[in-house]
């Protein structure tokens, strides 16, 4: 998917509060002994609350991995993880989805919407998960937002894949999380469509102040991010920011990753 980058300027000056997330010597192994497959070498880095950051690196160069170590999806071998000023390690399994349930968002590359249900209790859903009852009035202006109130009644499978994705964004934003993550969220839509949950996403972070970590292999969808992290092999080897945020930059920077 080929994104447009945003004709407007959407790089800021990042408010200085306290850290959505912060890694402190990130490690992450897959399996045991020799047979062992190292992901993670020793990340540290800080993403302040209220900034969009975007992960990129080749494939296989760990982006994925920090992600779900970050939202607390998988456990690091070693090293820390804050998320919403919480450290994971001394959290069971249980406090571990309860964060994520009531303080966390996340968007997939393939939706995960629950094909039986409407737009509208698709985005519901998190509520009642977590038995609270969702307000109408809020549930519309949300469908609003994201542009599909006139959808509220209709089924994932009516929908196109724009609009799937524009549901699972407003499904994510409904407990008006502290971080949303994003695992390639524009990674199997078209141009068109994938402007428009980017342009949510920006707006989610400048309107309600989310913060949004998102992993994607596309320069011009980076280039809508406040800075860019990219990895290869398993550590941080550059990190944009600014006027350095464009996707020409961005491509030039990967391209030399590969050579």
């Amino acid at each position: 998917m080929n994104t447009t980058q945003p004709s407007h300027t959407v790089h800021r000056q990042v408010p200085t509060r306290n850290p959505a997330v912060d890694l402190r010597s990130l490690h992450k192994a897959h399996g045991t002994g020799r047979q062992a497959v190292t992901a993670l070498h020793g990340i540290n880095h800080t993403i302040p609350s209220g900034s969009f950051t975007a992960v990129m690196g080749p494939s296989g160069s760990g982006k994925s991995t920090l992600l779900h170590c970050a939202a607390g999806l998988e456990r690091p071998s070693s090293g820390s993880v804050t998320l919403a000023g919480q450290e994971l390690a001394g959290l069971s399994e249980r406090q571990l989805t309860l964060l994520r349930r009531d303080r966390i968002g996340f968007v997939f590359q393939d939706f995960h919407l629950v094909p039986a249900l409407t737009v509208a209790a698709n985005v519901a859903l998190p509520l009642r998960l977590a038995g609270r009852r969702p307000d109408p009035r809020r549930l519309e202006e949300l469908l609003a937002d994201v542009g599909l109130l006139d959808k509220r009644h209709r089924r994932p499978a009516e929908l196109s894949g724009g609009q799937q994705q524009r549901a699972a964004l407003a499904r994510a934003l409904v407990t008006h999380p502290e971080v949303v993550f994003a695992d390639e969220p524009t990674g199997a839509l078209d141009r068109a469509s994938g402007r428009e949950v980017l342009n949510l996403l920006r707006k989610a972070v400048d309107d309600r102040g989310t913060t949004v970590v998102m992993v994607t292999h596309d320069p011009q969808a980076a280039a809508w991010a406040d800075e860019v992290l990219v990895l290869a092999d398993g550590r941080l080897v550059d990190r944009l920011t600014g006027t350095e945020i464009t996707a020409e930059t961005i491509a030039a920077r990967m391209a030399a990753l590969e050579v």
